[in-house]
């Protein structure tokens, strides 16, 4: 008995690791945001994607390991539980080191130079995300899901729950992950993906007033309640005399009568979207159906004339 447990537990030492096992690449660096990457040259294009910066022992750990391409990487701060998912841009940080974007630091609530794992994944092709702006704001851009189309071409993969920023017309929109299809964590990479937009955050929708038709009272119809129109009326302003006397050219305008004032009629068979030409309609009176019904037209009833007298021959 004693044989075989010696026996049992050498042979599972000397068993090959699995596969999966083999190809993991796992690993802790000191996190900095991309205004801290030293160099000549700006990097703000990595603040407007979701790619990370890694140094060049990663890619040559990376190169040794049989991974899947695309290299999506999964991102943890263990002092928080926080996690993310993201691309590998470059591998040319120092060693130790990796530069990530600023809203990604904000999602993991890291600081500069905190700790963060990174470890290699395999992720799902996205079928569907929905997003909800965190600010009213995007609203007014005239074609968002064209605009969120284009910023997704620097990112890798969507994690539900992040905040994403992107950059459109020099001004920052965040959206949050609202939701992936077919799993929490997805790539987005030559993908065919279905957007779907949220309520903003904050956003209220404006108050719709319903319109109620009230029939006129007898006050309404009274002209005398008529308020008088005191724009403008022709030929009501005063004159100058060469002279420069004064006699006779005060202005007399004839006053208003309350009757001359006409009402129209509403139309209280109105539906939407429907129009309705109103015509002068005045009923004829029975007596001009009469005459017209006497004088009616018959054909070939009238009589014909001769130039020349019709008479006997002598």
């Amino acid at each position: 008995m004693v044989f075989l447990a010696i026996q049992f537990s050498f042979n599972m030492f000397d068993h090959p690791m699995p596969r999966a096992f083999q190809n993991r690449f796992s690993t802790q660096y000191r996190c900095y945001s991309v205004s801290m990457l030293a160099g000549p040259n700006d990097r703000s294009d990595v603040e407007k994607g979701g790619k990370i910066i890694m140094p060049p022992s990663a890619l040559d750990q990376l190169s040794r390991l049989n991974i899947t391409y695309p290299m999506l990487f999964k991102l943890t701060n263990k002092n928080s539980d926080r996690m993310t998912h993201c691309g590998v841009l470059e591998f040319v940080a120092d060693e130790g080191i990796c530069y990530l974007p600023h809203w990604m630091m904000q999602n993991l609530l890291l600081e500069e130079g905190g700790l963060v794992q990174v470890e290699s994944v395999n992720l799902m092709v996205a079928t569907y995300s929905k997003f909800q702006p965190q600010s009213p704001d995007f609203l007014d851009i005239t074609n968002p899901k064209a605009v969120l189309e284009n910023a997704l071409r620097n990112f890798a993969c969507l994690t539900t729950g992040d905040v994403i920023a992107i950059n459109y017309n020099e001004k920052i929109y965040e959206l949050r992950v609202m939701e992936t299809k077919p799993d929490k964590a997805v790539s987005i990479i030559e993908c065919d993906m279905n957007v779907d937009f949220d309520a903003p955050l904050g956003y209220k929708e404006p108050e719709r007033h319903s319109q109620h038709h009230e029939e006129p009272t007898e006050e309404d119809t009274d002209p005398s309640n008529y308020e008088m129109d005191l724009g403008f009326r022709a030929f009501t302003g005063s004159g100058n005399r060469l002279d420069g006397k004064k006699k006779g050219i005060e202005p007399s305008p004839a006053p208003i009568d309350p009757s001359d004032i006409k009402r129209g009629i509403p139309n209280y068979e109105f539906k939407l979207g429907r129009i309705t030409f109103m015509r002068n309609y005045r009923p004829q009176t029975r007596r001009m159906e009469e005459d017209d019904a006497g004088t009616s037209f018959i054909a070939f009833s009238g009589e014909g004339q001769s130039l020349r007298k019709k008479g006997r021959k002598p």
